[in-house]
């Protein structure tokens, strides 16, 4: 009765030493292939561009924003568990896009973690073991 309580014991032991020990890896990866890969689309309504990026001439600006997203990485790639958590936050600046009277995102960079990327083509990704979070900053405004 003893044994098998310390072979569980033991196991467990084990298995929080490795969660413990798994660090976030920042992985850059395209904007195009997320936005194609994710399986999910941005709303095509709300335009988003990435600093650096060409846009329509600006005739409001509404604020600067930002969005923090995960995604279930369990199983997956990076690429795959990395997209889903753009997408996401991609989608969660076009919703306050509309709520503010806005019609588009411009400037949008990677804040994720306090580990910034400006990019016209990629974002930066936090991918770990369980998870991937993506945290995107973005000015919400009206485009002429």
């Amino acid at each position: 009765m003893k044994k098998p309580f310390l072979l569980i014991l033991a196991g467990l032991l084990a298995l929080q030493m490795q969660v413990a020990s798994a660090k976030d890896a920042f992985v850059d990866l395209p904007v195009d292939g997320a936005a194609t890969a994710a399986g999910a689309s941005a709303h095509a309504d709300v335009p988003y561009f990435m600093a650096g990026q060409e846009h329509p001439a600006v005739a409001k600006t509404l604020g600067n924003f930002t969005a923090n997203r995960s995604s279930n990485a369990t199983m997956k790639s990076s690429e795959a568990s990395c997209s889903r958590a753009f997408v996401s936050a991609v989608i969660a600046l076009q919703d306050r896009a509309k709520a503010e009277g806005g019609n588009a995102v411009i400037d949008i960079k990677s804040i994720t973690k306090h580990n910034d990327l400006v990019s016209a083509t990629q974002f930066r990704c936090a991918d770990g073991a369980f998870a991937s979070n993506v945290a995107l900053s973005g000015t919400i405004a009206t485009l002429k």
